[in-house]
């Protein structure tokens, strides 16, 4: 004999379907809304705690690609986008820089087995908002990363890719 269903608590309902019309409202949020109220919860969650939401990747690939115009790539790992040709292939960071930060900061490793040609690192104001994106060649991270000692390979300081990129965008002030 099959069990049957008891009946569903009408407070339950409520959250039944106020569950599904918060799942339908989200899925039908457009992508730049989302990242918009990302960068204003991340602000105010890192004005609030000192803390800073681990937000900062996602946020880079999508002003990256919208930024310079590139096609996201979700097949491939370690690269994050490429040209139209698809022969210019990215591997896309970002980084905020806090008002009385540290003065080095670093980027972090970058995968160098995966096959991406350049680097695009996005430099993010206290608000989460891009203010710059530098484009750096792989061969002249390899280069610079060879002279530093094994034991700091693979982790360079924002600055330093500053001084060995390129600037190919910045917010207009």
């Amino acid at each position: 004999m099959p069990k049957s269903t008891p009946p569903i608590d009408p407070d339950q309902l409520k959250d039944i379907v106020s569950a599904e019309t918060m799942s339908a409202s989200v899925a039908s949020y457009d992508l730049g809304m989302l990242m918009s109220q990302t960068r204003r919860l991340a602000s105010d969650y890192r004005e609030q705690t000192g803390q800073a939401l681990p937000v900062t990747e996602e946020l880079a690939r999508f002003d990256a690609i919208n930024l310079i115009g590139l096609k996201k790539i979700v097949e491939q790992e370690g690269v994050d986008a490429t040209d139209e040709t698809a022969i210019e292939r990215y591997l896309i960071k970002g980084r905020v820089i806090f008002k009385g930060g540290k003065a080095r900061q670093k980027l972090g490793q970058l995968g160098l087995h995966f096959d991406w040609n350049h680097l695009l690192m996005v430099i993010y104001d206290p608000q989460y908002q891009p203010c710059q994106v530098f484009k750096v060649n792989r061969n002249v991270i390899e280069m610079e990363l060879e002279k530093l000692p094994v034991s700091k390979r693979g982790s360079m300081t924002v600055a330093k890719y500053k001084a060995i990129g390129e600037l190919i965008w910045a917010v207009d002030d």
